[in-house]
């Protein structure tokens, strides 16, 4: 098991809480330049491997409507960027840490107290614009390259270090210390930059994908709030103060862009209901309690994500029947909600109601075959009603189109050993095993396959797939070493 706290402290370069910054709109925009040591393709090889050990060590929540959501929420943000010349992968940490954190290779990602401490989706969604911005403008890659002025051997070195972390915190932090003490102070200086320019561009992206430009300002403004009589503020406030000039600076350029008019985004309201029932350490009844007063009191931005969380709590209570009375009202009120198609079903199911579940999804998945809500809820009720076929002819058309898809293949790998499949079981349990790169041990897992299956053509296909393990491990211990 990976030291969670070491791997989150890689990311203190490029995190949300930063170092104070002193600018305005006009500033020139110091773009990509100089990144040229460090090439978009090799960011691209460090991202891969970065989001294999991420894979691997941290607590990434795998639920397809968060997860929909918080895509969503990225690409839209993504596509009104300037400088994009990555492809972008957002993920969601179950951590309650007021947290966000840009890697090389387009990865970000965003920690589930985001949500509980944001008031609106312009809130949360001017954290993400601010790494996006870390990334468009390649900040990590300058940061290496500026380290490498003063010792050449420093770029890939740094780079494999942090990657070295990931798989041997010990080691990893080791040579880290070594290669960033070149030259502390200039490279706090450089990052003060990067946290103006990321401020900078991200506000005007913000703004350009329909969000409320105070957005930013007004969450920075959480922050120093929160820790504002902290007697042991968090190592990465010690280091990165969040003072008052810069919550000033950040609203100055929001108030120099036209108002627009922001509608209450839904779908955030109800990911913050999900992420504090589901994700959160809240207990059901306290729950129940939290989303009664609500509703009692009408202390609620959205009455519907109240009662959204009422459901979610009583679920979680067990109280199934008044859980599902509540999914039935939601869902009849918004039939094409992800949030409460999702609800329903476990609601169904847990009431035993197979049936209906399957009669439920079935039309949705016909018409969205790729839509993981759709798709992986309908496996499971047929998994429950025992209709493995129909769930394995399901899955295997979803991961042949996705993947990299984490949850399917725990499901695929869950179906395959109630259908007594050994050779597919430990097929689906390599590919499992190579998203986390631990390439070797996918290889026997593939290798277990191949004692297991009868079938010529899925010889030939486990064994090209071990041969293409064994490239990916020293491909990855290549960046690694």
């Amino acid at each position: 098991m990976f030291n969670k706290t070491i791997i989150i402290s890689l990311y203190f370069i490029l995190s949300l809480l930063s170092l104070p910054i002193k600018a305005s709109n006009a500033l020139p925009d110091i773009g990509t330049v100089g990144a040229g040591a460090l090439t978009i393709e090799k960011e691209k090889e460090y991202g891969w491997a970065f989001r294999l050990m991420a894979n691997q060590a941290l607590p990434i929540i795998h639920d397809p409507v968060l997860n929909q959501y918080i895509q969503s929420l990225g690409q839209n943000i993504v596509s009104h960027a300037d400088s994009v010349k990555l492809p972008f992968d957002f993920f969601l940490i179950q951590d309650n840490e007021i947290n966000a954190a840009a890697f090389l290779g387009g990865n970000v990602k965003i920690h589930t107290g985001l949500f509980l401490y944001a008031t609106n989706e312009s809130e949360l969604a001017g954290v993400v614009a601010h790494e996006v911005a870390h990334i468009t403008q390649r900040h990590l890659a300058r940061m290496l390259e500026q380290q490498s002025i003063s010792n050449p051997a420093s770029l890939a070195a740094m780079a494999g270090s942090i990657l070295l972390a990931l798989v041997s915190p010990a080691a990893g932090m080791a040579a880290l210390s070594t290669t960033m003490a070149i030259n502390m102070q200039s490279q706090i200086n450089y990052t003060r930059l990067h946290e103006y320019e990321a401020d900078r561009i991200g506000i005007m992206t913000l703004y350009n994908a329909g969000y409320d430009p105070y957005g930013m300002a007004n969450f920075f403004g959480k922050l120093a709030e929160k820790y504002k009589y902290a007697s042991m503020p968090p190592q990465m406030l010690s280091t990165h103060p969040l003072p008052e000039t810069r919550l000033a600076e950040a609203r100055l350029r929001a108030g120099q862009l036209d108002k627009k008019s922001i509608k209450l985004n839904a779908n955030f309201q109800l990911s913050k209901a999900r992420i504090t029932v589901r994700f959160n350490n809240i207990s059901a009844t306290s729950a129940i309690d939290l989303y009664k007063s609500q509703l009692k009191n009408n202390r609620y931005q959205l009455k519907e994500a109240a009662e959204y969380g009422l459901a979610l709590a009583y679920f979680k209570n067990k109280d199934y029947e008044q859980a599902h009375e509540l999914a039935v009202q939601l869902f009849q009120s918004s039939p094409n909600n992800l949030f409460y198609i999702d609800f329903i079903t476990d609601t169904l199911l847990a009431l035993n109601k197979v049936d209906d579940a399957i009669e439920l999804l079935a039309p949705y998945q016909q018409q969205s075959p790729q839509n993981s809500v759709f798709t992986l809820n309908l496996v499971v009720a047929l998994q429950t009603a025992k209709q493995f076929a129909e769930a394995e002819q399901l899955l295997e058309r979803f991961i042949r189109v996705h993947p990299e898809h984490i949850l399917a293949h725990q499901l695929a790998i869950d179906l395959y050993k109630k259908m007594k499949n050994k050779a597919k079981e430990h097929a689906t349990k390599a590919k499992y095993l190579a998203l986390q790169g631990r390439f070797r041990e996918a290889s026997q897992e593939m290798g277990s396959a191949l004692v297991f299956t009868k079938s010529k053509l899925d010889q030939a296909r486990y064994s090209a797939s071990i041969e293409q393990y064994k490239k990916q491990d020293l491909r990855l211990k290549s960046l690694q070493e």
